[in-house]
């Protein structure tokens, strides 16, 4: 029975990898990526992001519970963040925003894809976290999207934990840090079951509901750095405390 299980597993995710690689070359070549090379298309090219994510999310099976605690202004601009534990979570981010063009803040290693890495480069923001200059020029390059009315999304727990086992690992300041810099509010979202139900292993995972909160929205108008902190604490406990609740 275990072994059939894998074998079923196998078959998904080898379905799931097949509607990614088709809809990038589809949607993404030919919609997201010509429109992405203007500032002024982009919020058309994300729509082809939101697309991409829909139908690649709810065709392999998933579906959404999303509820939240606020409500966003479909007219600002945002840094969204939540907790990181599957590359799903990309596409949940987009798929609750139609109203709110998201920038993702990602890996630089992504851009060496072949096809992907080259939409990937046109529509986010790369970021090698062991060089301190590109850290700067990803709050520069941050800043210059928040003023075209785009949003922001970044995960900052900097990446999926390799121990499945822990809740949420400890918080980078990238976000908090371009949020206060630009009087941007910070949406904090808790995403729950994407660790059991899409892990990195081939060999386990299952389509299932996956459960979204907008558990806050913190104003950072009147903060200054000094504040970063304190912020990144407070939205780390929300999501904390929400995790653990299961």
């Amino acid at each position: 029975m275990k072994a059939f299980r894998k074998f079923v597993s196998i078959l998904w995710k080898s379905w799931f990898l097949f509607l990614t690689s088709f809809f990038v070359l589809t949607i993404g070549v030919f919609w997201t990526f010509p429109l992405s090379l203007s500032s002024k298309t982009f919020p058309l090219a994300y729509k082809g992001i939101r697309l991409w994510a829909l139908l690649i999310f709810y065709g392999s099976g998933f579906r959404l519970d999303y509820s939240q605690q606020g409500k966003l202004d479909p007219e600002a601009s945002y840094m969204f963040i939540s907790n990181h534990t599957s590359v799903l979570d990309i596409m949940v981010m987009a798929i609750i925003h139609p109203q709110h063009p998201i920038v993702f803040v990602g890996k630089e290693e992504l851009a060496k894809i072949p096809i992907f890495g080259t939409i990937y480069r046109r529509i986010c923001i790369m970021v090698n976290r062991s060089d301190a200059r590109s850290k700067t020029r990803v709050v520069k390059l941050a800043k210059e999207k928040i003023k075209e009315g785009n949003s922001i999304v970044i995960f900052p727990e900097g990446g999926v934990s390799d121990d499945r086992n822990k809740v949420l690992d400890p918080f980078k300041d990238g976000a908090f840090t371009i949020s206060i810099s630009t009087d941007l509010p910070i949406a904090v979202y808790a995403i729950k079951g994407l660790n059991e139900m899409f892990p990195f292993s081939w060999t386990e995972g299952y389509p299932g509901k996956v459960k979204v909160e907008l558990l806050d929205i913190i104003h950072t108008k009147e903060l200054s750095l000094k504040d970063k902190d304190g912020i990144k604490e407070i939205c780390h406990q929300k999501i904390f405390q929400e995790l653990i609740k299961g």
